[in-house]
């Protein structure tokens, strides 16, 4: 079963934060995916929005794209600080990350 088909992506789109109280600045998610996070001058992590910009507003959210999905849910799952949220866009059910049922 893939990421896409386990996270029932079929043509659902995904959204992805990250909980800055929570992050260790290890910088993993942004190994996995740097497309979508990047480590701040603060040295904690922050997804970028579509034009590449760090979106630091505490909560912000950004889509994940198709290609990115499985690098982004590896992201979630590898973290140490357990603060990466992936959850779907339609509901705002929380797919993958420490609140995922």
């Amino acid at each position: 079963m893939t990421v896409q088909q386990e996270a029932g992506v079929g043509g659902e789109e995904l959204e992805v934060w990250i909980d800055q109280d929570l992050c260790t600045g290890d910088g993993i998610c942004a190994q996995y995916a740097p497309e979508v996070f990047e480590l701040d001058i603060d040295g904690l992590a922050y997804v970028k929005g579509p034009d590449e910009e760090l979106l630091q507003v505490r909560g912000a959210a950004t889509r994940v794209p198709l290609p990115l999905v499985g690098d982004v849910v590896d992201s979630a799952r590898e973290c140490p600080g357990e603060c990466i949220h992936v959850r779907r866009v339609s509901d705002r059910v929380e797919v993958y990350g420490p609140d995922a049922a």
